[in-house]
């Protein structure tokens, strides 16, 4: 089941570097420094519209939460605790640098309950994290993912596609050396280029080309289905929508439904491999019942991709089969 999260965000506080892809106002549309009144006010109004309580998590995202100045940390903190304390919410969740971690620092949010702590990873390439003035290397995320799932904590990691200098199966090897690090959740973001960023003056100079859509997607179907293969649930495929995004965006796949184009992408791929060796012609194939709508793809261009190839499908739901489970029961020239 999701969660539901009360997500408020702490924009540009604490992160002492840069990285040539930020902008972290224009990422979370705040320009202010929330209070614990704030805190407060977006928690109790979660709990009147009926917020469920097992499933809901207080959650500190944006800047960098274990690097703000401790007073104001503790103060968020302190605010949010009540809550937790009455069984309002199940949990504190926090998003942070990995180099903004250790044990100490742990300790403290065991003792404000926190429950979940995602790393911004980005990448487990040492040239790449250079080249995006990252400020950590990967052996820092090796060992502050390994500190938090000592303490307790769930784990989520992040992680970023089209970074400056990487590639395609650098991709992949990053989410492989993640999986490796045992997380319980991730977050994968394509790199879009934001205006007040390096990287759209890399941009506006032709030295950097980001993903296209069908690129991103293509790479991040892949990534999906190597974490959910993993155990390691997916919590988000591509950048929220709302806030300054659409004010700030220059170029790269920005979708509002990136997700369910990956999703579709998968059950394509799919497919194509049963399809293979059979010839052209109709085949009713079977999905999960509540899976159609991801097996047609948007606008039902999965099925429209097949037709141009000589193969009409039609899909028949099952209500036993899991998510990408398909299954092609025969052909028909009748339909």
């Amino acid at each position: 089941m999701k969660h539901a999260n009360v997500a408020l965000f702490v924009p540009d506080a604490g992160c002492k570097h840069r990285c040539i892809y930020c902008n972290q106002r224009t990422i979370s549309g705040e320009t202010k420094r929330i209070t614990a009144r704030d805190v407060e006010k977006a928690a109790q109004t979660a709990i009147q519209s009926g917020i469920p309580a097992d499933r809901a998590q207080i959650a500190f995202f944006g800047g960098s939460f274990t690097a703000v100045e401790r007073s104001y940390m503790l103060e968020l903190l302190n605010a949010a605790r009540p809550f937790i304390e009455n069984g309002d919410f199940c949990g504190i969740r926090i998003s942070t640098r990995p180099d903004a971690i250790d044990e100490e620092i742990l300790s403290l949010l065991k003792a404000c309950h926190v429950t979940a702590i995602e790393l911004g990873c980005q990448s487990m390439d040492d040239r790449v994290l250079r080249l995006c003035a990252r400020g950590h290397t990967a052996a820092q995320v090796n060992e502050a993912c390994r500190l938090v799932k000592a303490f307790g904590f769930e784990l989520g990691v992040q992680m970023m596609t089209g970074l400056p200098g990487d590639t395609d199966e650098g991709c992949v090897e990053t989410a492989k050396k993640l999986i490796d690090l045992q997380p319980d959740t991730a977050r994968i973001y394509p790199t879009l280029v934001l205006e007040g960023t390096s990287l759209a003056s890399l941009w506006r100079s032709g030295a950097y080309r980001p993903q296209t859509l069908d690129e991103a997607v293509f790479l991040c179907s892949r990534l999906l289905e190597l974490f959910r293969n993993a155990g390691v649930k997916v919590i988000r495929l591509g950048l929220h929508s709302g806030g300054g995004v659409e004010e700030g965006f220059l170029a790269g796949p920005k979708h509002p439904a990136f997700r369910e184009k990956c999703e579709a992408a998968i059950y394509r791929r799919k497919l194509e491999a049963l399809l293979q060796n059979k010839p052209k012609g109709s085949y009713f194939v079977s999905v999960g019942e509540r899976f159609l709508s991801q097996a047609a793809g948007q606008k039902k261009e999965n099925l429209l991709y097949f037709d141009t190839r000589g193969y009409r499908i039609r899909l028949i739901p099952d209500a036993a089969k899991q998510q990408y489970e398909i299954d092609i029961q025969g052909n028909s020239l009748c339909f």
